[in-house]
């Protein structure tokens, strides 16, 4: 489990907060249970990586608020005890199913470019300077939006003020966290970055050693922060003194005068800040199987690749096939659609993107008759053309799938009402920029360098250069499931370009194979993007069917975790379901309102 020293933040204590801002507390005997990847009852659900922040969003349901208040709850403890994951110094992409409308709406929270980017914004003398001095720099830093998609929400739908629901996470910071082995070893993972910056240094790592396992880590500086927001609203992070210390940061980056790494500035100005605003836009849909699937449009390319991988499926009845063979159809649909992502989808308010034309059911047609039962598809593969599809047509210019860090977390909510939301949020590799804002208790995002840092292939096209308030290609890929109009089934993930693979899979395991969403989530993953090798966790690498999918040409690379998945499925008695990871982050939380029966 991944806090096997569970916390012991109680429910009581997060009703507490709750409860002196006049909402109503939850039984007083309701401690927080220990991490458990599954569970079922009424009255709501949330499964996210964490065992308190779960508990946090579980709290906001039993008082009486509903999913969104829920989210933005449970997103904030997050930024507390998932702090290299997620954090009000990084961005995400918030889907919602609204039960009284039957509709399915979506924030882009995703960071933004200074608007004085360029396209060489990673290059120097023309030439792509190395990713990790893009990194873990000021010039990685783009303009957060997670406060912003939490404003933009609870306007929208949400039930409870913003003070209201930021205060457990307030609390969880100042009182502290039990620290497990994963806390640490990301920590560690980290230990020569963080320690090139003081306040980075002296906040993860105190007297400049690793946090200890089973040890109390406060953040009282983080505290004081959400204590402000929850006080000014977020507008505070976008005007005035802590947009001034972003800003600081970013264009004077706190680096140890004595440290010999290379740390470059960035162009971040309080005006980018100003400017910044979420966008409320359509959802990608597309029908599958007499399902309707509702993801996250461009900026991110999720909905369209997931999506296409999905229609080029539907023709084959996966329920049947052998495990190779299902696989084998799996890793090919993707390689496909991610010749296709690479090509077509960018920013689409600097970008022409045919998101339309990439979700239509003609033209996976025309790709899926490109994947054969006996033999693997070779990548690169080229993509097609979604406004002139071509039967079998893959002759558009080659070009290789550019890199993405694999990091970010995504949380599963649903309410008594019905209403569902599933919500990713990052600040992009573990531990951001490594940044600390001085005094603020949070690390900045490096989302930038999800940016191609030059073109592709030279001479292909590539819609995901920097380019001035430009937001980066995300594959980050909250979906939501509905049967006549009606939520089934709600899934995202963690981890970069294999966001959009583990989210397929997931899908695939669930309404295809019949798999319990536990189990689809637990499955030992594939993740093939375009590259010349497919990745294999090790249940699939030291598996027979490893040899079966190695006869039909497949090629593989060991990769020993990849996504990190939550959900929440409607049962047909009514109940919701909550699942998370058993295993993978040292496991997930999942947690419903109640377990035992109707209130």
């Amino acid at each position: 489990m991944r806090r096997p020293a569970a916390r012991q933040l109680a429910l009581v204590a997060l009703a507490g907060a709750l409860v002196s801002t006049g909402a109503a507390a939850p039984p007083p005997d309701t401690a927080a249970p220990p991490k458990v990847p599954v569970a079922a009852g009424y009255g709501g659900a949330v499964a996210s990586v964490d065992a308190d922040a779960s508990a946090a969003g579980i709290a906001v349901l039993r008082a009486g608020g509903n999913a969104v208040d829920a989210a933005v709850a449970t997103a904030a403890a997050l930024g507390v005890t998932e702090p290299y994951s997620a954090g009000i110094g990084g961005g995400g992409y918030f889907v919602y199913y609204d039960a009284s409308s039957r509709r399915v709406h979506t924030i882009d929270g995703r960071e933004t470019a200074p608007a004085s980017a360029t396209a060489t914004l990673f290059q120097e003398n023309g030439v792509p300077i190395p990713f990790d001095q893009g990194q873990t720099s000021g010039r990685s830093v783009g303009v957060p939006g997670t406060p912003a998609t939490w404003k933009s929400a609870l306007d929208a739908w949400g039930t409870r003020p913003l003070g209201q629901l930021l205060r457990p996470a307030e609390k969880l910071a100042r009182d502290g966290f039990t620290v497990d082995a994963t806390f640490r070893a990301q920590t560690e993972l980290n230990q020569d970055r963080f320690k090139d910056f003081p306040d980075t240094r002296k906040l993860f790592l105190p007297g400049g050693q690793l946090p200890v396992v089973g040890s109390t880590f406060k953040n009282p500086d983080l505290a004081a922060t959400y204590a402000e927001l929850a006080r000014k609203g977020t507008g505070a992070l976008y005007r005035g003194p802590l947009a001034q210390d972003i800003v600081r940061a970013v264009r004077t980056p706190p680096v140890d005068p004595a440290a010999t790494r290379v740390v470059r500035s960035g162009d971040l100005t309080t005006a980018d800040l100003s400017a910044y605003a979420t966008k409320r836009q359509a959802p990608t849909h597309m029908a599958y199987r007499g399902l309707d699937v509702y993801s996250m449009a461009p900026s991110s390319s999720g909905g369209t690749t997931v999506g296409e991988a999905l229609n080029i499926l539907e023709g084959t009845d996966l329920s049947k096939l052998s495990e190779a063979q299902y696989l084998h159809r799996y890793i090919e649909a993707s390689r496909i659609s991610f010749a296709d992502r690479g090509r077509w989808v960018g920013d689409p308010a600097a970008e022409q993107v045919p998101t339309r034309e990439l979700l239509s059911q003609r033209y996976a047609d025309t790709r899926a008759c490109l994947i054969r039962p006996d033999r693997a598809l070779t990548s690169p593969l080229a993509p097609g053309d979604p406004r002139h599809p071509a039967p079998c047509a893959a002759t558009g210019q080659v070009a290789p799938t550019t890199y993405e860090g694999e990091n970010t977390t995504h949380l599963t909510v649903a309410d008594r009402w019905g209403n569902v939301v599933s919500y990713t949020l990052t600040i992009e590799s573990t531990g951001g920029s490594a940044i600390t804002v001085p005094g603020r208790g949070f690390l900045l995002n490096n989302e930038l360098t999800d940016f191609s840092f030059a073109p592709a292939a030279p001479g292909v096209p590539d819609p995901n250069l920097p380019g001035p308030g430009k937001r980066p290609r995300s594959s980050m890929s909250p979906t939501i499931v509905l049967k006549d109009g009606r939520p089934v089934l709600a899934v995202g993930s963690p981890g970069g370009a294999t966001i959009i693979t583990t989210v397929l899979q997931t899908l695939l395991g669930r309404l295809d194979r019949g798999l319990p969403l536990v189990d689809a989530i637990a499955a030992p993953r594939a993740s093939q993007r375009n590259q010349t090798t497919t990745e294999l966790e090790p249940g699939l690498w030291n598996s027979p069917v490893r040899t079966e999918l190695e006869a039909l040409g497949q090629g593989f690379r060991q990769n020993p975790e990849i996504g990190a998945a939550t959900g929440v499925e409607r049962l047909p008695d009514g109940r919701w379901l909550a699942a998370a990871e058993t295993t993978r982050r040292g496991g997930g939380s999942a947690m419903v309102v109640h377990p035992y029966g109707k209130p």
